[in-house]
């Protein structure tokens, strides 16, 4: 077995306990040097298990943080679903491009980032059941997946969409839903979702080291690179307010992302006398 069949097993779970357990089992065994590359083909969409319901983005309720539980568990459930997403892009990233090309060192950082994602997901849904609701229980969207869909083609276009604009955005909004969870007292989801945030600043340094590579090989200029393919693959604008402080420790220079924002018409309009 080598390290790209493997991640398509991954993919291929449908249950999440089974997705973090082969996640964990497959970054041992890379981490111990058993495993060769290889190849495989990646289904286009993950297995997913029977429940949550998924709907469209638009159709899923958002709930506020209160002194009672119900929002809480809703952000900590929506935090499961991007997580759960996210082992499946990292291990999709590994499958799918896996070539002999790409220097060893580039698994390396990926499997890792996956291990991480799959902790992640671990630490989210332990946290659900101490307050006594699971994964699964609440209905979400599969607005995610749309973006792995539009970049399978392509490496660079995935690391410039995955990594340095869905991952980056996370920087941007888990902090204030940090700082809302210890409002109400709820350090324990605070702290998870902190240990999360940091971990997500290395998974934007990753991306974006492996973007310049990626576009260093190709002979093409990363900034005017990155922009231009966000253009063309992420549907939207980017939306501040951004944390540069965050964005700044991954490496990731606000250059890249303040004139596509600046661009936005809400951007426009706020500017405006």
């Amino acid at each position: 077995m080598d390290l790209a069949h493997l991640a398509v097993g991954v993919l291929r779970a449908a249950a999440p306990a089974e997705k973090i357990a082969l996640s964990l089992a497959a970054a041992r065994a890379w981490r111990a040097g058993a495993l060769a590359i290889g190849t495989a083909a990646p289904p286009d969409r993950p297995a997913r298990p029977e429940l949550p319901y998924l709907l469209a983005p638009r159709a899923v309720k958002r709930r506020r943080v209160t002194h009672g539980a119900a929002g809480r568990i809703a952000l900590l459930h929506a935090v499961a679903h991007i997580e759960l997403n996210a082992i499946d892009l990292a291990w999709d990233l590994v499958a799918r491009f896996a070539a002999p090309g790409l220097p060893r060192a580039f698994f390396d950082d990926w499997v890792a980032v996956a291990e991480e994602e799959a902790n992640h997901h671990a630490l989210i849904t332990n946290r659900l059941a101490e307050l006594g609701t699971r994964y699964g229980d609440l209905p979400a969207h599969d607005g995610m997946w749309d973006a792995a869909l539009r970049t399978r083609h392509d490496l660079l276009a995935r690391l410039a969409i995955v990594p340095l604009v869905l991952e980056a955005r996370g920087l941007d909004v888990t902090p204030p839903m940090i700082a809302r969870l210890e409002a109400v007292g709820d350090t324990a989801s605070a702290a998870v979702l902190q240990r999360i945030h940091d971990d997500e600043v290395g998974h934007v340094g990753i991306g974006l080291r492996w973007f310049e590579h990626i576009a260093a090989t190709r002979g093409l200029e990363p900034l005017t690179a990155w922009q231009a393919l966000v253009r063309e693959h992420f549907r939207g604008f980017l939306k501040p307010p951004f944390n540069q402080p965050a964005r700044e420790r991954a490496g990731f220079a606000a250059r890249f992302y303040l004139p596509l924002a600046e661009a936005a018409p809400h951007c426009r309009a706020s500017a405006a006398p």
